[in-house]
């Protein structure tokens, strides 16, 4: 069995990477700072607090209902995942919780879900690598497992039933759902494995249902800067399959053809496109999310970046990470051709000790994390930036369009550590779902929000049905 080493909190003189130092190395045509004057805005719609647990993870939505996982363990009340009802989005409601065995297990946390609508299936990823006493509050005392994959029955979709279990041959982060546009039998997870360094795999679950899965393909890629992390973080498909888009931290943007993956061949070939020595990077943290635009050969990069944690997160903190825009026309060589930041991103409010002193710096995140992108917008959670959606219709220009901050609750069981126990009350952190055109979002701390949007461009919000930014289904073939 695999263990986690918790690691024990020390005290420090903290020390904010710099803003220059994340863009070193790298030419910016264009640098958009938002002011707040926005053209649009977020109505809420519905709110559930989520029993004001705290520590909210992923969310998915399916007919009517939401899943919510935890970032915690089973150390905490209420750590399950969460089944709300919310086919009345003015007033979604708590009618279910999956918890022990097959949830809020000690030392395991439920961070990331999506659905299989044409099997009725949710799958959840509980891991137990990424269980950490520091960052997740999980238990410092728990003999941790191998990290699991549990596929539950949601064919009536407010008492999942569990139906199988899958354990990968290495430990996951971050998964794509790929469903097959030509058979919706068929289906591909695309799986992170920053445990194996510059690495992804693919797994085929097309027979998850009866408990059968097979592994048929592994990418590794070598990265000539060994001083950086280079660990893949997060990579997403092209609807239709032939191409990956990956994160991978301090190793930057690359784009992967995975055409033959998804092709169904035998033994297939994953073949990098991205020249190593051409590729986008900006050092450590690095690149988290990569979604690219719909139609268009652009990328949209976001970097995560967490409080500064010595020893943990000695990269991380205050301008925390913001969005870069990458220009694809050039395959083998591309290049950032903007970044949108929020003010908070810039080294000016880093150097006002009242905007940001050092409890702030651990305590606190005003990183960009998951997009989920229309023709013409990205919508994506900003952790303490709340919900953005950003006008990208010039890649070379983004504009910000909208912004939501909800009122904090008073008071929640568990404060994130490194997100949310300092002053900064606000952790938005899922990828956006659109599902009837509504947006619907998880906050850490604060539970689910169902909003409106209304702005520019806001008929591609409420013109479609359902779309992620981590999956193909729904509106995802007919945006490209």
């Amino acid at each position: 069995m695999r263990r986690v080493i918790q690691l024990v909190a020390v005290a420090v003189v903290l020390v904010p990477l710099t803003a220059e130092a994340r863009t070193a190395g790298t030419t910016v045509p264009n640098v958009v700072v938002a002011d707040g004057k926005t053209p649009g805005r977020f109505e809420v719609v519905g709110h559930e607090p989520l029993m004001n647990r705290g520590m909210n993870a992923a969310l998915a939505v399916h007919d009517g209902f939401v899943y919510v996982g935890s970032r915690t363990d089973g150390l905490h009340p209420n750590a399950g995942i969460m089944v709300v009802d919310a086919r009345d989005p003015e007033s979604p409601v708590v009618v279910n919780q999956i918890t022990s065995p097959e949830a809020a297990n000690p030392g395991e946390t439920t961070r990331e879900m999506r659905v299989w609508p044409q099997a009725d299936l949710l799958m959840v990823l509980n891991l137990a690598s990424n269980c950490s006493y520091l960052i997740h509050a999980c238990s410092p005392t728990s003999a941790v497992g191998d990290d699991v994959y549990r596929f539950f029955d949601i064919s009536d979709p407010a008492d999942p039933k569990l139906v199988s279990e899958y354990m990968p041959s290495k430990d996951p982060h971050e998964f794509y759902l790929w469903v097959d546009p030509k058979d919706p039998k068929r289906a591909l997870l695309f799986q992170s494995a920053p445990s194996a360094g510059s690495t992804f795999f693919v797994t085929d679950i097309s027979g998850a249902a009866k408990g059968k899965f097979k592994e048929i393909a592994e990418f590794r890629a070598v990265v000539p800067d060994p001083e950086t992390d280079n660990r893949f973080h997060s990579l997403t498909v092209t609807p239709d399959g032939k191409r990956a888009h990956v994160g991978g931290l301090g190793a930057g943007y690359l784009e992967v053809d995975v055409s033959e993956v998804t092709a169904g061949k035998k033994s297939p070939k994953i073949r990098l496109i991205t020249n190593m020595e051409k590729r986008p990077s900006w050092g450590d943290p690095g690149a988290h999310s990569a979604v690219k635009f719909f139609q268009r050969d652009y990328v949209f990069v976001t970097d995560e970046v967490y409080g500064y944690m010595p020893g943990l997160l000695p990269d991380h903190g205050c301008p925390w990470g913001w969005v870069r825009i990458i220009d694809l026309r050039d395959h083998i060589a591309p290049k950032v051709v903007s970044e949108f930041k929020l003010e908070q991103n810039t080294q000016k409010f880093c150097d006002e000790p009242t905007n940001n002193d050092p409890l702030r710096n651990s305590t606190s995140s005003y990183a960009s994390h998951n997009p989920t992108l229309t023709r013409n917008l990205a919508v994506l959670s900003w952790h303490a930036g709340g919900l953005q959606a950003i006008d990208i219709s010039d890649p070379a220009k983004p504009v910000q369009a909208a912004e939501f901050l909800p009122t904090p609750l008073p008071a929640v069981t568990q404060e994130d550590p490194v997100l949310s126990s300092g002053r900064d009350k606000v952790v938005m952190w899922s990828f956006p779902v659109i599902a009837d055109g509504l947006i619907y979002v998880t906050d850490v701390r604060n539970g689910l929000y169902i909003v409106r949007y209304e702005g520019p461009f806001e008929n591609e919000i409420r013109s479609i049905n359902f779309l992620e930014g981590n999956s193909n289904l729904g509106d995802a073939l007919k945006l490209d």
